[in-house]
């Protein structure tokens, strides 16, 4: 069987941006279809673990992004009433030292430019905008994929990187749709200069409540700070998945929570809401020439803040494998193994930390004392993280 040499990729968000550019970088040629007419990502934050910044070291883009974002010197949590604060993990030195590449903290639409400029330095015209994938069909030999306006593509390979509503996959497996979590999320960016002197600091913070938390860090060397706020609600009836809302609504969810908070609140200049979806990581991907990457594979909650950092970790072993293995289906199953334990892992672990951030345990400083000592303590985070930082996706095996 020849080795491939075309890869149609649909999707043009993170993860289909780093599969292309680590294709591209393997001389694969690599077309990417985009439904949305102009590429771009929620303006909101993302983290970047030491993982997420070897892996973007191994697509060459790391050094542009880090010029573009923010290395915090440390996270914390914050108890919701009192502010009382514990450290969660060093994000400067000692990051550094134990896993030899820093915690990023990177505003999204800046991630995904960083990777684009990188695809289109080597292929200026692989990405096509406004190319909404409505069909795939295989054989033996190749695959393809049918756009809305009714043209067809053709290649060797299909990577569905179309994310947690993907058609690929649905094509594939005709899946159910993912289901609300009972979890709503407040996103805003805010103008750092607008926020009191005492809260421009380069500190990750995570304030942990009964039924809810918020985290906050800043963006683009300190211009911006990103907040989420999650609130536990089973009252989600919109038709998306986000939508704008009101200052008046995110207070009264975050109602008695420490000053700090409402500050965040009164300062953002917008709030969007957001429902967190839920969807059971599939444990198969490929089938013959096509599979799936990122969260058309293992869409997660971002409590473990490895969303896009395993997207991007997708993109990097997948190239390796195609690279490496001559025939196309056996080059996907080997990257399949490869990433289904880890992202299933992920998935869970994000899952499971719903309720640390969440236990009414946390309602009071005594309760959150002890809490905090069995469940946020240097043995109990060590496990829950070093697995995750560690990993190398130029060497784990495939």
């Amino acid at each position: 069987m020849a080795r491939p040499k075309k890869v149609l990729i649909a999707g043009g968000g993170i993860g289909g941006a780093a599969a292309a550019l680590a294709l591209l970088r393997r001389d694969f040629e690599v077309e990417v279809y985009e439904q949305a007419p102009e590429l771009g990502e929620v303006g909101a934050g993302v983290q970047i673990s030491p993982n997420g910044s070897r892996a973007l070291d191994s697509l060459g883009v790391f050094d542009a992004l880090r010029a573009a974002s923010c290395a915090p010197d440390r996270k914390e949590f914050r108890l919701w009433n009192t502010g009382k604060s514990w450290p969660m993990f060093d994000l400067g030195d000692e990051a550094i030292d134990k896993y030899h590449y820093p915690y990023l903290t990177v505003y999204r639409p800046d991630l995904l430019d960083t990777l684009v400029d990188g695809v289109r330095a080597i292929s200026p015209d692989a990405i096509h905008l406004g190319e909404a994938v409505t069909n795939i069909a295989q054989d033996s030999d190749k695959v393809s994929l049918t756009l809305k306006d009714g043209t067809t593509a053709t290649g060797d390979i299909l990577i569905g990187a179309d994310g947690v509503k993907s058609t690929v996959r649905h094509r594939l497996w005709d899946d159910d749709e993912a289901a609300f979590f009972g979890l709503v999320a407040w996103r805003s960016v805010i103008p750092m200069e607008q926020l009191p002197e005492h809260m421009r600091q380069m500190v990750g913070s995570t304030w942990i409540g009964p039924g809810a938390h918020m985290v906050n860090y800043p963006l683009r060397g300190g211009k911006l700070m990103n907040m989420i706020g999650t609130i536990e609600r089973d009252d989600w009836h919109e038709h998306s998945w986000r939508s704008e809302g009101s200052k008046e609504e995110c207070k009264n969810d975050f109602s008695g929570w420490h000053d700090d908070v409402q500050t965040l609140i009164d300062c953002a200049p917008t709030l969007m809401k957001w429902a967190f979806m839920e969807r059971p990581p599939r444990q198969t991907w490929s089938k013959g020439r096509i599979t799936l990457l990122g969260d058309a594979a293992h869409a997660t909650l971002p409590f473990l803040a490895q969303g896009a950092v395993m997207s991007i970790e997708d993109g990097v072993v997948l190239g390796r494998c195609l690279e490496e293995y001559e025939d196309p289906e056996v080059a996907l199953l080997k990257y399949e193994t490869a990433r289904v334990e880890r992202t299933s892992k992920m998935v869970k672990g994000a899952k499971d930390n719903t309720a640390r951030f969440h236990d009414h345990a946390l309602a009071t400083e005594d309760g959150a004392i002890k809490f905090m000592e069995n469940e946020w303590s240097r043995a109990p985070i060590t496990e829950r993280y070093d697995w995750l930082y560690s990993y190398d996706a130029m060497t784990a095996d495939i």
